[in-house]
């Protein structure tokens, strides 16, 4: 069997270019008793895997020159010498950016049957979904009756923080790049939405929309969000730091908001936190997360690339705000 795989040939500066990846071919090894053989459908590109291009100590292994890349993905198993992988089931992994893969079933995830399609379980109902559940929930601990700020508010994991929001009884301010995607959340019920493109002052703007203050921030930017989100934070707010893409693909450092004192004067939680540490509560979160989909309360968006070949393309158009809710890529 031949896997059709994308590697990462150069470390990006600044940000990422087609030059960066390469496509090749590799030759898998027929299955021995206890493997299966998984044909990748979908599989996930997200933000934080510019932090894996560089070369440096972090949370998780850098991606290596010459090596695939890695990342989630769906996929379906068309042969099997494992009772517990049999042909047909759908399987979880992170072992996207390549067609087929050979596995025993270590760190892999058979998917339950359900109607939604399965790319689904890449947002929603995967990761970024859950990323969304848990800041709100577990970090920030968001109440009815208190306003929410979410940047990046229309991208994959943005987009989920304000629906769960409104359902949690919030008001919900929202902050994205365009007038398509400011009518979108406007579609979906959120409260306000900022083009901070297009607004001039991002601090003046986020005082109209939020005049009595916020008690919650879902940081997904950094940058000139989190100083006006510092300045109209309300005494004893939470800050759930999930991402910072504003500075991913900065070539020197970037500096600190020049307001960090509010910190101190507002008595402000600020908490950084990687979703994975939280895993133990999927089941909590998926049991919830099905029942809004199911109910209609929740709407799933997806931007689809189609073909393994565009992948790098569906990467670096993330950086390009070409997404609105989940980027995937169709591989099959």
């Amino acid at each position: 069997m031949k896997s059709q795989v994308i590697q990462l040939s150069s470390r990006p500066e600044g940000m990422p270019t087609s030059d960066n990846f390469s496509h090749a071919e590799q030759t898998l090894a027929a299955i021995q008793l206890g493997e299966f053989l998984v044909k990748n459908q979908w599989m996930s590109v997200d933000p934080y895997m510019r932090g894996r291009m560089i070369d440096r100590k972090s949370y998780i292994a850098p991606f290596e020159i010459g090596a695939v890349l890695e990342g989630g993905a769906i996929g379906e198993v068309i042969e099997s010498l494992n009772p517990d992988f049999p042909v047909g089931c759908k399987v979880s992994s992170m072992l996207g950016w390549r067609s087929h893969f050979v596995s025993d079933g270590t760190e892999i995830t058979r998917l339950p049957e359900t109607p939604l399609c399965a790319s689904h379980f890449l947002g929603v109902l995967g990761m970024p979904g859950m990323t969304a559940w848990t800041g709100l929930n577990r970090i920030a601990e968001l109440k009815a009756g208190e306003t929410l700020f979410v940047s990046a508010a229309s991208g994959a994991v943005g987009s989920v923080v304000a629906q769960i929001g409104k359902l949690m009884g919030a008001r919900v301010v929202a902050s994205v790049g365009s007038d398509d995607k400011a009518q979108y959340l406007t579609n979906l019920g959120i409260d306000a939405v900022i083009n901070y493109k297009t607004c001039g002052d991002l601090n003046a703007a986020l005082a109209q929309a939020a005049p009595e203050g916020i008690d919650v921030y879902f940081e997904n930017v950094g940058g000139d969000h989190l100083t006006a989100a510092l300045n109209h934070m309300k005494d004893h707010g939470r800050i759930a730091v999930c991402g910072m893409i504003a500075q991913y693909n900065d070539t020197t450092p970037t500096p600190g908001p020049s307001n960090l004192a509010q910190i101190i004067i507002k008595k402000l939680k600020i908490e950084g936190f990687i979703v994975f540490e939280h895993w133990d509560h999927y089941g909590e979160f998926a049991a919830q997360m099905g029942q809004w989909l199911a109910n209609g309360e929740v709407q799933a968006e997806q931007t689809i690339y189609d073909g393994l070949q565009n992948a790098p393309a569906a990467f670096i158009g993330l950086f390009e705000g070409k997404n609105r809710g989940k980027m995937i890529v169709k591989i099959a």
